[in-house]
């Protein structure tokens, strides 16, 4: 086994175990705690990623973590192993006991993701990427070819704080004047796997997305032969502001639908 092959392996077994712990607690009466205006956070979150972590130091014990909860670092490094988590992907969900949530896990060797994994057990579903490709529940995964705005569903994704909601509205706008319809699903990572899986053609947002939000999604929908950029079209990063993902035939159009949010053309 290659060292990408088990950093695949561990990511999605690390997420698996992360994934058992929130779902043992979902639909329970977990307190919830505010982390401030519109971000909320339970101990099932705390404890996800503290079991994503141990899973993950059983084979690699040296290398860094960045993680949405405690005091792990919140930024991806641009050399070395480091490993990006989101124990609750969708807490919002989660905590009104709405099914689309995930726990995600990235695995990055010198900023750039070699491998992840979601596991959604609310949903049933696991997605997973690798070097050679990305997957549903084992089975292979691709975008889908859909070329026409009007056939198309986009979603916008991440989340506008209260004194940027005309963004949000803008964002709306522009997606439901160009595309067939719109979908917002209240989760990055489970919203990015499902483009890669063909279920949506592209997802929008102007902000600069958490890399737990963001990190591994991308990487899916790359491996699925989607394209993923910033607001300038470039190829994104995880400290790239904004992030237009496509099934790559629609990306321009996409693309300028999330340009619009800012009225950047």
């Amino acid at each position: 086994m290659t060292d990408a092959d088990e950093r695949a392996a561990v990511a999605e077994r690390a997420a698996r175990a992360g994934g058992r712990v929130a779902h043992d607690h979902f639909r329970s009466d977990i307190a919830v705690e505010s982390k401030g205006e519109d971000d909320v956070v339970t101990e099932a979150d705390r404890a996800a990623q503290r079991t994503v972590i141990e899973s993950i130091r059983e084979s690699f014990p040296d290398d860094a973590f960045v993680g949405e909860e405690e005091d792990e670092r919140k930024t991806v490094p641009d050399e070395g192993a480091s490993w990006v988590i989101d124990p609750i992907d969708g807490t919002h969900n989660y905590v009104r006991d709405i099914r689309v949530w995930g726990t995600a896990v990235a695995a990055v060797v010198d900023g750039e993701p070699v491998a992840a994994a979601t596991v959604c057990p609310a949903l049933g579903d696991v997605y997973t990427a690798d070097g050679d490709g990305a997957y549903r529940n084992g089975d292979p995964i691709a975008v889908n070819d859909v070329a026409d705005p009007h056939r198309a569903a986009v979603s916008p994704t991440l989340w506008w704080d209260h004194d940027a909601r005309d963004e949000y509205a803008a964002a709306c706008e522009a997606i439901v004047r160009r595309f067939a319809d719109m979908r917002r699903f209240g989760a990055a990572q489970v919203v990015l796997p499902t483009v890669a899986a063909g279920g949506l053609e592209g997802v929008v947002s102007n902000l600069r997305a958490n890399p737990w939000d963001s990190v591994g999604g991308v990487f899916m929908i790359r491996q699925a032969g989607g394209r993923v950029t910033d607001l300038e079209g470039n190829r994104w990063r995880h400290d790239s502001t904004g992030l237009v993902a496509s099934n790559g035939s629609l990306h321009d159009e996409v693309l300028a639908a999330a340009r619009e949010i800012e009225d950047l053309d």
